[in-house]
């Protein structure tokens, strides 16, 4: 019966100091609470508290942690909508204050983090949100940071995942945008078609420009041939007239034979009595 109990004894001893021993592992620390307040921090490595007297009452996490913000409806300062999340990237520095200060630090992070951002992009225009992440990450990470601290962890960084427009405003974005290219296409159009009047009429004057100057120097040539025809038969009398009248009539009567669309030529009933008395004269000058 002695041998019973010493053999009892001796097994709840060891199982009294096996309940003693606590190895904490790396990247961990463990709050240890000596008859319900807290006592110490057992670092990673060895340790032995006092069965029954001390408890591990809290296991926190030392390396950095990922905390996931779920995607949420934002509205912004213009009343649009938008869907944004974030990732946020957090450490725990101070056990005792993560575990006295809040009752969970990790849903506190995260609600806070969520909070913030609603309210940060609900300061923006639509344009501004979609287009300003670095600044949307600058400015949470200034107005969490401090209260970060006072529950023991350290803000690292804010990642923003996703800003997007609703359903409903993608849908008439992209139907805006359809609009402005349809109206950047119609004022293209109208541009070139000015251009082309432009320079149609530009043409047009520079043409009229040209057979202006070209009638002027033609009648210039008209005249100086006048004046020399004029000058040659001053003593004359009417026969150089005639002979050339009746030459420009017979090179005009030439032309009109060359044509391919002429078919028939109706020649004056005098014609013949006008080429007669044209070299008649001629003859009897000579």
């Amino acid at each position: 019966m002695v041998e019973i109990l010493g053999l009892v004894l001796v097994l709840a001893v060891v199982v009294i100091l096996s309940r003693g021993i606590r190895i904490v592992p790396q990247g961990s620390e463990w709050i240890v609470e000596r008859l319900g307040k807290f006592h110490k921090v057992l670092k990673p490595g060895f340790h032995i508290i006092i069965p029954i007297v001390d408890r591990v009452a809290y296991k926190v996490p030392t390396k950095e942690l990922i905390l996931d913000i779920p995607s949420q409806e934002v509205i912004t300062k213009d009343n649009a909508v938008v869907r944004t999340n974030a990732v946020v990237f957090v450490k725990v520095t101070d056990p005792i204050k993560a575990v006295y200060n809040i009752e969970n630090f990790r849903a506190a992070a995260a609600n806070l983090t969520m909070t913030t951002l609603r309210a940060v992009i609900g300061e923006m225009n639509l344009d501004e949100a979609l287009y300003s992440r670095e600044r949307i990450k600058g400015e949470i990470k200034r107005r969490i940071s401090d209260e970060f601290a006072t529950w023991g962890m350290t803000l690292n960084t804010v990642e923003i995942q996703d800003i997007l427009p609703s359903d409903a405003l993608q849908r008439a974005m992209d139907q805006q945008a359809a609009a402005e290219r349809q109206r950047k296409a119609l004022v293209i159009k109208a541009e070139g078609e000015k251009e082309a009047h432009r320079l149609k009429a530009e043409g047009e004057m520079l043409a009229a420009e040209r057979q202006a100057k070209a009638q002027i120097e033609l009648a210039k040539a008209s005249k100086e041939a006048i004046e020399l025809v004029a000058a040659a038969i001053q003593n004359r009398g009417t026969e150089p007239v005639v002979y050339l009248l009746g030459q420009k009539y017979i090179e005009t009567l030439t032309e009109l034979t060359k044509s391919s669309n002429g078919k028939f030529i109706l020649l004056p009933a005098d014609i013949m009595a006008t080429v007669q008395r044209l070299f008649g004269s001629t003859q009897q000058k000579s």
